[in-house]
């Protein structure tokens, strides 16, 4: 038995115990030590909580598989907000849907996908930040207001961020079906 919650967080003990200079690599464009990717997921831990994003708070990603895809996916639920993961792949209309439904409060946006959201932004009834990702290139052109761009709404926050403890029966994450058999349908997994 456990003397802690069984939270997401837990899982960094070890790697910044005993190899916190081991490197994730994203593919041959970036290499990350385990102490600087936990840096970054402070930072973006006090950028939450610096837009005043509560726990219980839904927060949309849509990105590729990249490195900023795996900081959303510890900092938000150690946060204690929910990451709902966008699935790329649902029509237009299912994205908004899927949005809308879970009650997505922010989207992190990567640049490749702006026109699919510039399609539906009408639709949108719950987001309050919107936050694009580049790859180190300019914001293409866009009817979109972004909030901020992912790499400068971090840069500004502290790094040791203190990720607090809570019931690990909460929420972390929300993924959409695929709605074969109708609309899609929200999945929830919680820390435990």
């Amino acid at each position: 038995m456990t003397s802690y919650p069984l939270l997401l967080k837990q899982l960094w003990h070890t790697p910044l115990t005993n190899a916190s200079h081991q490197e994730i690599v994203y593919r041959d464009q970036l290499r990350l030590s385990y102490r600087q990717m936990y840096t970054r997921i402070g930072q973006f831990g006090a950028a939450l909580a610096a837009s005043g994003f509560r726990r219980g708070d839904v927060i949309a990603v849509m990105d590729h598989d990249s490195h900023r895809y795996l900081e959303c996916y510890f900092a938000i639920p150690m946060y204690g907000a929910i990451m709902m993961t966008v699935n790329t792949k649902l029509t237009p209309t299912q994205i908004a849907y899927t949005l809308n439904h879970s009650g997505a409060a922010m989207l992190l946006l990567h640049a490749d996908f702006i026109p699919v959201i510039e399609n539906i932004c009408a639709e949108l009834s719950n987001i309050q930040k919107l936050i694009v990702m580049t790859e180190g290139a300019a914001v293409p052109q866009t009817s979109l207001q972004f909030d901020d761009e992912y790499e400068s709404w971090l840069a500004d926050q502290t790094d040791d961020f203190g990720f607090a403890d809570f019931d690990e029966n909460m929420r972390a994450t929300v993924f959409y079906t695929t709605g074969t058999t109708g609309a899609p349908k929200g999945v929830y997994y919680t820390h435990r």
